[in-house]
């Protein structure tokens, strides 16, 4: 017989589901952003610089670039611990494994909204 304190006398059960359903969220979110992110990416790929950074520069566009980069981010960062929890045996690891891929993401982001912000 299955130990019910061990499934849900914790809360480990309600934070993996909330970690499903942010999964789900993010990935929902990311449909209509990436649309503005292929407009960007056919600018930067078939016209001038200044076409392509005065369209970056609409504040509409600037806030659905940046809301991309986040969402991304986090969510790739949200799909690297699922990995990291189903193929690192060892909690050692896998805690430290997490927080790099933790650090790594969120340096990337601030990086990036960093040049993006040196455009405008």
């Amino acid at each position: 017989m299955i130990n019910k304190l061990a499934v849900f006398g914790n809360n480990t059960a309600k934070a993996a589901t909330k970690h499903w359903l942010l999964q789900r969220v993010t990935a929902v979110i990311l449909i209509p952003l990436t649309f503005k992110l292929l407009v960007f990416l056919d600018l930067c790929m078939n016209s001038p610089y200044q076409q392509t950074v005065a369209w970056l520069k609409l504040p509409f566009n600037t806030i659905c670039i940046e809301a991309w980069l986040i969402v991304t981010c986090y969510h790739a960062a949200m799909g690297l611990q699922v990995v990291i929890e189903d193929y690192v045996a060892n909690q050692e690891h896998q805690t430290l494994l997490i927080k790099v891929v933790n650090v790594g993401f969120l340096s990337l982001t601030v990086v990036a909204l960093f040049f993006i912000f040196r455009l405008m």
